[in-house]
């Protein structure tokens, strides 16, 4: 029984009666234009004053506001006021213009509903409770005046003074579930006529795809740039304290390299925050490229007392812009990796080529032992994998036997070996 009573009665049916009035007003301008319609149409001068005209008149007003709902504020006011008043979940529904013919189709669809059904709801809300307050009240006025207010014959006798009452609550309690169900049934459609449709839930996934994309791409710009000035910067100020009192001029050459690898670490993150903050297109962010940067980026690493060894078998300049600039990135992370994990004792070789169509970067250095191990990293590799498949390019990465830094330290057991190539053709 109680909750025969909420649902009649509760909040949330009381709000979507508010909702069903809101359409009952939204209803009557059309009804107007529909009463001059009718009006000359039948030749009656008072069309309010006959129940049929009006009906005819609401019939007429609902096909107007079809038309008018395209609109395109139609659809986000209606999905707000479904959201607010009929207790549907925002996920559900577009807040946005309709823009195919589908979804005005289905706009139209749902505001022609919403002015039938509150139209004649609201009709009802005006005219029923007066009369059931009648009725409810009438054995009173009977017995008290011996009037029956101008009501029906049958109400002189007894029995129908005593059930006019009963029929006065029976007639409130329909009218509620009149519009409790009315206000069931609208919420019920309006996520198929006011949600979002097939290409709009495509459209929203593939934004989403978009934005966690640009997303990631930063993150890797931000974790290649900064973790390797980090890690440069850590074996530079090792080397320089070392060496503090026998060698100035290498502590000088270490001070400046710092200050030069800070100083572009800053640049460039201060350039991707403010693409996060302000939303703006990847390619806003700084993008060095093998061709301006790479002697930069050996010259900051030897400053620590690291000995590089690079062979350029290509001209940089002739690379494609995006393989340049991914190419630099992937030498940073190896050198990086080196740094991390083989320590500033041992060489690394790097070579760089253009073979068989793509560019093929292999990045050296000896395997020194688990105890030559620095804490931190674990993102690099699957970051330059990343890079790589959205390159369509192969990678390997992992410990080989023999290579030129081996024989450039000694024998020091295995090398650890980064090996990439890159087609200089392919999906970006």
């Amino acid at each position: 029984m109680r909750q025969a009573a909420r649902s009649l009665f509760g909040r949330r049916a009381r709000l979507r009666w508010v909702h069903l009035i809101l359409g009952g007003a939204l209803a009557m301008p059309y009804v107007l234009v529909g009463s001059v319609i009718i009006g000359p149409a039948t030749g009656s001068t008072n069309v309010f004053g006959s129940l049929p005209l009006q009906l005819a008149s609401f019939g007429v007003g609902l096909p107007l506001a079809a038309v008018t709902s395209v609109f395109p504020l139609t659809r986000p006011l209606e999905a707000a006021a479904a959201r607010w008043l009929c207790g549907v979940d925002a996920d559900r529904l577009a807040f946005g213009a309709a823009r195919t013919r589908g979804e005005k189709g289905r706009t139209a669809g749902w505001f022609t509903l919403h002015l039938g059904f509150g139209g004649i709801i609201a009709g009802m809300s005006l005219a029923v409770p007066p009369f059931a307050a009648v009725l409810i009240l009438l054995p009173v006025f009977a017995g008290l005046g011996g009037t029956r207010l101008g009501m029906p014959e049958v109400f002189g006798h007894a029995w129908a003074l005593a059930l006019a009452p009963v029929a006065g609550a029976a007639m409130l309690v329909a009218l509620a579930g009149c519009a409790a169900g009315s206000g069931a049934l609208l919420a019920r459609w309006a996520p198929a006529l006011l949600g979002p449709s097939p290409e709009g839930l495509l459209a929203a996934a593939e934004a989403r795809a978009a934005d966690l994309a640009v997303r990631n791409r930063l993150a890797r710009e931000l974790h290649d740039s900064v973790g390797h000035a980090l890690s440069a910067v850590t074996l530079q100020a090792s080397a320089a304290r070392r060496v503090l009192d026998s060698d100035p001029e290498f502590v000088r050459e270490a001070l400046a390299a710092i200050e030069d690898t800070t100083r572009r670490t800053v640049g460039e993150l201060d350039a991707v925050l403010g693409v996060l903050r302000e939303g703006g297109a990847p390619g806003t962010a700084p993008a060095p490229t093998l061709a301006a940067d790479l002697d930069g980026l050996l010259r900051r690493t030897r400053a620590g007392g690291q000995r590089v060894t690079a062979t350029v078998d290509a001209d940089p300049e002739s690379l494609p812009p995006l393989l340049s600039r991914e190419g630099y990135r992937i030498v940073q992370e190896g050198l990086s990796n080196a740094l991390k994990h083989a320590g500033d004792r041992v060489a690394v070789d790097v070579r760089i080529a253009v073979t068989g169509g793509g560019l093929e970067i292999t990045v050296e250095n000896p395997v020194t032992g688990p105890a030559s191990s620095r804490p931190g990293g674990g993102h690099g590799l699957r970051g330059i994998a990343d890079r790589v498949r959205l390159l369509g390019g192969t990678m390997t990465a992992g410990p080989v036997a023999g290579s030129a830094a081996e024989s450039a330290s000694g024998p020091a057991g295995e090398t650890w070996r980064l090996h990439v190539r890159l087609p200089m053709k392919g999906p970006a």
